[in-house]
């Protein structure tokens, strides 16, 4: 099931891989969890780079400051590149940290599927009750719901960087979702995903 319409998903992706052919970047945000999960694709491009290449980038393209949101941005009119950058973003995370927790997929620099939640959560508390805080509250059960997540690696992190706050919220969400129709999650599978997950989530 798509969340926003297949022919802007399939423009996004496709200005992504020209991005990938001239840049180096880190790509977070919805984009990493569908190369980490095939779930939902994503409509807005979200990266991390460095300044000499946030410099390069601005010799080819109308690159905003977005002093509110403390990142840089690109629109093309139908969905924007969001550029982050150490020193100066706010993604809840130390931008160095992130980096140093990467994987590749597909060709991209991504973060890996724990760290990436960590991120999620903090995008989907700053966004509740919009579209893009819906999208986010699905990124997050695709990620946890991955088969292969470490929740014990899940948990190092969350505390390493202090996000105490960031898990609670994350459990509350799980008790209050009955069902996620576009994961094709039913109220009987997600009361038994959940109840594993917070169990994980508790343990000591």
């Amino acid at each position: 099931m798509e969340f926003y319409h297949e022919i802007i998903t399939q423009k996004s992706y496709i200005y992504l891989q020209e991005l990938r052919k001239k840049y180096n970047f880190v790509l977070i945000g919805g984009w990493a969890v569908f190369l980490h999960t095939r779930a939902l694709k994503s409509k807005d491009i979200d990266i991390i780079v460095d300044y000499p290449v946030l410099a390069a980038m601005k010799e080819s393209f109308d690159v905003a400051k977005n002093e509110r949101l403390r990142k840089y941005e690109i629109k093309t009119g139908e969905f924007d590149v969001d550029i982050y950058l150490d020193n100066y973003s706010d993604l809840g995370l130390n931008i160095a940290a992130i980096a140093a927790n990467t994987v590749s997929r597909e060709g991209f620099i991504v973060p890996g599927p724990e760290i990436l939640l960590l991120l999620k959560l903090h995008a989907w508390q700053n966004r509740r009750g919009s579209a893009k805080g819906q999208k986010d509250e699905l990124d997050i059960f695709s990620l946890a719901f991955l088969p292969q997540f470490d929740w014990e690696n899940y948990k190092r992190l969350a505390a390493e960087f202090s996000l105490k706050e960031s898990n609670l919220n994350f459990i509350e969400l799980l008790k209050k979702t009955k069902s996620v129709k576009e994961l094709a999650i039913s109220d009987h599978k997600m009361a038994k995903i959940k109840k594993e997950i917070i169990a994980k989530l508790l343990h000591k």
